[in-house]
C-alpha cells in the first residue's frame, strides 16, 4: 500500500482535509461540498448545521483512548452511564471505551468523509454540545433538524451523507449526529482491514504508547467487524448516481 494512503487511512496525515471555514474544522473536500449542499437546504427550512468535529487524527484519537483506559475520563456503559472500571477486566474495559470511542486508526474520522453536526439554531452560541442521545432524541434540543435530516437520507436528498451509526448492531452505540460522505468514506473502508489496524497498533504496542494493546491486539478479530467496520447494508443504495 502507498505510504500516502495507509497515512490516510490510519489519521497519520491532514494532507487529504480541507478547511471548512465556519467551523474551523477539517474535512474532506468531497465532504464538505456535500455538506454545503445540504446546508443550504435545511437553512431554507429554518435550520443551521454546523460541524462540531471534522477530521480527527491518530494522536487525537490515541489521547482520548488513553484518557479512558486510565480513568482520566469516565468509560460509559449503553445507557451512558459511567462504569467502574477498577471492577472490570481488561477486555471488558476495552469493549466498553469502543461502544462510544473509536481506537486510534480504526476511526472514519481520520478520512475526513465523516463529521459530527448540530444545528447552531437551535442554541445559544455560549451552549456547550455534549453530542448525547438526549440531544440528538425527536424532543430534544437537535431534535427537529435530525427528524427533517431523516427525511432527506430516507429521499435520498442528502447528497451522499448518510448515518454510519443510525441504529444499534451491538457494536457502537447510536450517533445520529455523525454524518459520513458515503462514496469517498466507503472506498477508505475497503482498503482499511484488521490485519493492517493491528499491524499499525503493534508499533504503539511496542512503544508503550497506547492503553491496553496487548489485549486490543489480541482481540481484533472480534473487534474489527463489530466496532471498526460498518456494514455494506448500511451504506445508501443509490451510491451509483452521486
Amino acid at each position: 500500500m502507498h505510504q500516502l494512503l495507509r497515512n490516510i487511512l490510519f489519521g497519520l496525515t491532514d494532507a487529504h482535509v480541507i478547511l471548512e471555514p465556519v467551523s474551523g474544522q477539517l474535512m474532506h473536500p468531497e465532504a464538505l461540498t456535500a455538506f454545503d449542499q445540504l446546508r443550504r437546504g435545511a437553512r431554507k427550512a429554518g435550520f443551521d448545521p454546523k460541524v462540531v468535529s471534522g477530521f480527527r487524527d491518530f494522536e487525537r484519537q490515541r489521547t482520548i483512548w488513553n484518557a479512558k483506559a486510565s480513568g482520566q475520563r469516565p468509560v460509559l456503559d449503553s445507557a451512558g452511564q459511567p462504569l467502574d472500571v477498577a471492577r472490570m477486566s481488561p477486555e471488558e474495559i476495552v469493549f466498553a471505551i469502543l461502544r462510544w470511542s473509536a481506537l486510534p486508526g480504526g476511526s472514519r474520522h481520520h478520512w475526513g468523509t465523516d463529521f459530527d453536526v448540530i444545528d447552531a439554531a437551535a442554541v445559544p452560541e455560549d451552549y456547550r454540545v455534549q453530542l448525547t442521545p438526549e440531544e440528538v432524541a425527536d424532543e430534544g434540543v437537535f431534535g427537529p433538524f435530525h427528524c427533517w435530516l431523516d427525511e432527506q437520507i430516507a429521499a435520498g436528498h442528502s447528497y451522499g451523507l448518510f448515518r454510519p451509526y443510525g441504529a444499534d448492531r451491538g457494536g457502537v452505540a447510536p450517533e445520529r449526529w455523525h454524518l459520513s460522505y458515503a462514496p469517498r468514506a466507503k472506498e477508505f473502508q475497503q482498503l482499511h482491514c484488521a490485519q493492517s489496524l493491528r499491524e499499525q497498533l503493534q508499533l504503539c504496542q511496542a512503544d508503550g504508547d497506547l492503553a491496553l494493546a496487548d489485549t486490543v491486539c489480541g482481540a481484533m478479530e472480534a473487534i474489527y467487524p463489530r466496532f471498526v467496520e460498518v456494514p455494506e447494508s448500511a451504506y445508501p443504495t443509490n451510491m451509483d448516481r452521486l
